[in-house]
Formats: C-alpha cells, sequence, structure tokens
C-alpha cells in the first residue's frame, strides 16, 4: 500500500493511488497524468471513447506514456499553472532540475478539431543537465486493439504513427524505438533548453496533420482557461479551493455539446478489490442540473444556457421516454457491457463502459431539472421558446408517475422504493412549475399541479418520517439517508424544521463511523448490490450546508476543513475516501463532490455575514 500522497515510483506494475493523479482537460477529452510522470488514462477524441492509455485499470501493458528522468531518486513536486489545468511537475535529480508540462489544448487558432486531438508534454530545462526515459505504449480501444506502428519521421524530425481500426495517433519530438510492442527512447535537457513531445490523434482515413505549433497552443490555451477563472467571483476564505473545483466543473463539460459529464474515467472503485465499478463518462440530468445552479450562482449564465440547449437536444420527442443519464452529445445507447481486456483498478472487476442507470427510472430527475431551469429564470435569463415546454412535458411525465417507487437518487438496483428524497423532488418538480406560472406568468394548470404538490407533500409527512421523528430513506423503513440532507435545499422543509435536527441527529448517530458521512447502509441490502462502499464526500459538504444553515458554525468548518484537506496536492476530489486506508476511491475528479464543495463554501460564507 502506498502510504497518504506518496507515489509508487517505479513500481509500474500497479496504478499510482487515485489522489496522485492530475488532471488535463481539454474541454472535450481529458487525461491523467500521474505523480511518477506517466499518462494512464487517455480517451480519444472524446471524454468516452475508447482508451489509448489505460494502465489506470491495470498496468501499463494496457497503455501508458512514462516520462521521467532517469535518475531513479529524482524527486518530483508538482502544480497547475496558475488558474488552468496545464500541469507542472518540477523534477529534481542528480545533476540538474528540469520541469515536465503537459497540457491538452483548449482550441488552438486555425485547429481542425473533427480530425485532430493533441497531447503537449514539454520538457523545460531549469538548471544543470537531466537525461529522461519515454516508455509508451499505445493499446486502442481499452486495450482491445495493439495497434500496427511504424517510423514516419526523418532523422532530424523523429516520430512515429500507430494505427487501429478508425484511430491513428502520431507521437513526434523524439526518437523511439520499438521493442515488443513497447517504444522507449531517452532525451536530455540543459538549463534554459525545451523539447517538446506531441502526440496528435487523428482519423485512421486522413493523413497525420501538420504538426501543433506548441507555443502558440499553449499560450493559447493558458489565456483561454485565465479569461474563464477571472470572471469567479467568490469570498476569500475558501478562494483556491472554490476557484479549482469552478475550473474542474468546466474541465468536465464539453465545449461543442454543453454536455457535463460526472468524470472521466471509469470503473475506479467505490470499495478496493470490490466490484461497484461504475462508468460516469456521461451526462447525468441530476448532476449536470445541480452543477448547473452552481455555475449559475457564481455568474456563468452563459455556459447554463449552453446546457439549456444540450437539455432540449437530448430529451426533445416524447417525455416518457425521459433517460436520466444520456451521452455528451444526447446519446441514448449507453448499453453496459464489461471490458476483460482491462483487468482493473487494483483488481477491481469487473471494469464496465456504458451505464445500465440510463434504463432506471430516478423520480428525483425531473425535479432537479426543474430546479435548475427555475433558477435560470429566477437569475433573469432569458425564455427559450422551447424551454417552457419542455418543463410543462417534464411535469405531464411526473403527473403521470406519481405514485410510482423509483431506483432513487443512488442508482439502486434492487427493488425500487418510495424514496423520501425522491418523493421531495417529485414536490420540488411541482413546486418549480407552479411558481413559474404564478410569479413568472407563463401558461399552466398550476391548481392542477398545486393538488399534487400537496398531495405528496402529505404522503411525505405520514409516511416518510419515524417514530423518533427524523426523516426516513424509504417509506417502511427508519433508517436514513444522506440525500436527505438535501430537502432544505430544494425548499421542502426548512433547515431547522424539528424533523430535519432529528435526521441530522441520526445521521450523525448511525452513517458517520469515521467522522465522514456515508450515503446509507450497504449492509440493509437496499441497493442491491455486493460489498460495502466509503463515506461519500459530497454527502459531508451537504451536512456542512446544513450546519451553516443551523448555526452550527464551529462543526460546519470544521467538517469543511476535514473534507477539504482529503483533495489531492492539486486541488481535486474523487467520489469517496477510505478513512481505513487513508485514500480516496471512486471515479475521479468527481464533478459531484467540486459542486457540492462550492455549495458549502457559500453557504459558509453566508453564514458569515
Amino acid at each position: 500500500m502506498v502510504p497518504p500522497g506518496g507515489t509508487r515510483g517505479h513500481n509500474r506494475d500497479v496504478p499510482d493511488a487515485i489522489e496522485d493523479y492530475a488532471l488535463l482537460s481539454s474541454c472535450r477529452t481529458a487525461a491523467l497524468v500521474s505523480r511518477s510522470g506517466s499518462i494512464d488514462w487517455l480517451c480519444l477524441p472524446r471524454f468516452d471513447s475508447g482508451s489509448v492509455f489505460g494502465a489506470l485499470l491495470g498496468a501499463p501493458g494496457q497503455g501508458s506514456w512514462q516520462l521521467r528522468p532517469t535518475d531513479p531518486a529524482a524527486i518530483a513536486t508538482r502544480r497547475y499553472d496558475g488558474d488552468t489545468f496545464t500541469l507542472i511537475t518540477r523534477w529534481e535529480a542528480n545533476g540538474g532540475v528540469a520541469e515536465v508540462h503537459d497540457c491538452l489544448p483548449v482550441d488552438p487558432r486555425h485547429l481542425d478539431l473533427a480530425h485532430r486531438v493533441d497531447l503537449v508534454r514539454r520538457v523545460v530545462g531549469v538548471s544543470g543537465e537531466v537525461e529522461f526515459a519515454q516508455e509508451v505504449r499505445l493499446r486502442f480501444d481499452y486495450a482491445r486493439a495493439v495497434p500496427w506502428v511504424r517510423q514516419t519521421g526523418t532523422t532530424g524530425a523523429p516520430e512515429i504513427t500507430a494505427i487501429a481500426g478508425p484511430d491513428a495517433v502520431t507521437i513526434r519530438g523524439a526518437a523511439l524505438d520499438a521493442d515488443d510492442h513497447v517504444h522507449r527512447g531517452a532525451l536530455t535537457v540543459a538549463a534554459g533548453g525545451v523539447r517538446d513531445l506531441v502526440l496528435t490523434w487523428h482519423p485512421s482515413h486522413h493523413q497525420a496533420p501538420a504538426p501543433l505549433e506548441v507555443d502558440d497552443a499553449l499560450a493559447t490555451t493558458h489565456a483561454w482557461w485565465t479569461r474563464w477563472a477571472a470572471r469567479i467571483s467568490t469570498h476569500e476564505v475558501h478562494r483556491s479551493r472554490v476557484v479549482r473545483s469552478l475550473l474542474t466543473l468546466r474541465a468536465l463539460t464539453h465545449r461543442d455539446t454543453g454536455g457535463i459529464i460526472a468524470a472521466p474515467t471509469t470503473s475506479l472503485p467505490e470499495q478496493f478489490h470490490g466490484s461497484r465499478n461504475w462508468d460516469y463518462r456521461y451526462v447525468w440530468l441530476r448532476d449536470a442540473s445541480l452543477t448547473i445552479e452552481v455555475l449559475l450562482a457564481h455568474g456563468f449564465e452563459h455556459v447554463v444556457e449552453h446546457w439549456r440547449r444540450w437539455l432540449l437536444r437530448a430529451i426533445a420527442g416524447d417525455p416518457r421516454q425521459l433517460q436520466i443519464v444520456y451521452g455528451i452529445a444526447g446519446e441514448r445507447d449507453l448499453d453496459e457491457r464489461e471490458i476483460p481486456e482491462l483487468p482493473g483498478y487494483e483488481g477491481a472487476a469487473p471494469v464496465r463502459i456504458g451505464n445500465g442507470a440510463a434504463a432506471q427510472y430516478q423520480a428525483d430527475v425531473t425535479g432537479e431539472v426543474l430546479a435548475a431551469l427555475f433558477a435560470a429564470r429566477e437569475a433573469g435569463m432569458n425564455e427559450s421558446a422551447l424551454s417552457w415546454p419542455l418543463e410543462r412535458a417534464l411535469l405531464r411525465r411526473t403527473a403521470e408517475r406519481v405514485d410510482e417507487p423509483d431506483q432513487g437518487i443512488w442508482e439502486i438496483r434492487g427493488e425500487p422504493r418510495r424514496f423520501v428524497h425522491s418523493r421531495a423532488m417529485v414536490w420540488a418538480a411541482f413546486d418549480r412549475g407552479i411558481r413559474s406560472v404564478r410569479e413568472h406568468h407563463l401558461s399552466g394548470p398550476a391548481d392542477e399541479w398545486e393538488g399534487l404538490r400537496d398531495r405528496v407533500r402529505a404522503e411525505i409527512d405520514a409516511h416518510g418520517v419515524a417514530a423518533a421523528g427524523h426523516f426516513t430513506q424509504y417509506e417502511g423503513t427508519d433508517a436514513v439517508d444522506a440525500s436527505l440532507l438535501l430537502l432544505p435545499v430544494v425548499g421542502f422543509c426548512a433547515p431547522d424544521d424539528p424533523r430535519m435536527l432529528a435526521t441530522v441527529a441520526e445521521i450523525e448517530r448511525t452513517l458517520m463511523p469515521d467522522g465522514l458521512v456515508l450515503r446509507y447502509r450497504t449492509e440493509s441490502g437496499v441497493d442491491g448490490l455486493a460489498g460495502t462502499e466509503n463515506p461519500f464526500l459530497a454527502c459531508s459538504f451537504w451536512l456542512v450546508e446544513q450546519y451553516a444553515a443551523t448555526g452550527r458554525l464551529a462543526d460546519a468548518q470544521a467538517l469543511m476543513d476535514r473534507a477539504c484537506a482529503l483533495a489531492s496536492d492539486v486541488g481535486l476530489l474523487s467520489e469517496e475516501y477510505d478513512v481505513a486506508a487513508g485514500r480516496q476511491a471512486g471515479n475521479t475528479p468527481q464533478a459531484l463532490s467540486h459542486l457540492a464543495l462550492v455549495r458549502a463554501a457559500d453557504a459558509l460564507d453566508r453564514a458569515a455575514v
């Protein structure tokens, strides 16, 4: 096991700890770079494409690009280049100091985006002289295709090109020699020297694109991220955490379609060595809606409008065909399947692509979508000609299924239940519809919706509260669920409602064995899955928000500090945290964790006024 925050160094038989991976993003795809200098995850050309580097879910043989000094004792420190996703890894080696600047360019001028994606690894000499070794293993389509690789450059301009099926990759900048499906090479930089290594993806039926103008690409990318971050207006106490979290949410938003993915990875385990491994590279309506509310609160109306157009395209047609998750461009076919060619992170199998949750009924989703669209309306965004008709259609669908049990926010794979959080979000859906009619003068059957809204509230009051006075996970149980912390957020009850205070006390008693918040007790069997899981980071931030709203500021700040301390050295949070092992777990970086951090920081700021 690796110490918390440590690195596995040259032991490349296993991937690094999850928190030892930094994100690169072009807002079209993403890469994960380990602290030990290896790119172990890269899908091309989109977030949800097949992997070219898949060592994150196995070993280097599943695809990786190692670049580090030949000195085995070299020490690495790293940081992002300001408010960007250009990663700077500084290596102190015997004989000198050098940096590697890793970047997925966002949008260099004159780039034909349909026909190329570039990844830059710039090696910069700082002092002395440092020799670097490269080791490249290209494995396309989730390690299911070993490409045909050939030397395509010249002595003065070395390059290799790899082709498998529809995909081709060209690597330029330094000589690489083949050795049993591995390409190795070395390069040396002295103080002031620069060597640019560039990987370029292109469709295999096209010629390789012209070499990238690296200086221009890096400058344009730096300016793009910096301009975006400069718009962020936030409080000073948690400023750096909030800014990095908002940047991460932007990094997970596809620049062309507007789709906001839950995470750029698949199958990083919720329980190490277990089977709770899911593909998060898609757009969950719930997570995207919550992200939109956070971005809206921080002044990014243009991002909200982009997502609203994505939403209208994705769910256009019959609202009865609504899915809770879609592909990045609104694709509906997300059939879940297993990829045995990837053995899994530390052997956690199976590795899955696609997500079976697309076929589930999750009653809360309409409430989250309507709450986000209502927040946009309240912020004064222009009314789309299609937005309100869509919302009315969603409300008709909600009315048709108003009494149905569902799989809930946690996408259980067991028996559907009447989850109290889901029922409260059904209440919220009707509530936002009513308010849109009465406060914003839109047309709709507000009286009918009011009757349904009040009926759902009465049902929760009668069947969703335990004898002990707290809200319950679902009708018929006395157990609680961390999602109940969202009831005050959507206005179902006040934060200091006695039932809510009792719910917080029960969460503290039963869902916080290690000081962080579990989603629910997995041993109850409610989710229909084997194994257990770790505390869910977003839930701890939800509790911070609840504490702040009820004046428990010392508890709120203490929990905020504890949860934020679990972020990586570059400020990233995964889905969960294994307290016993002292390490992050689950897919990373997780949009829900970062948006919940921002909400918690905002709540603390409001409470301090």
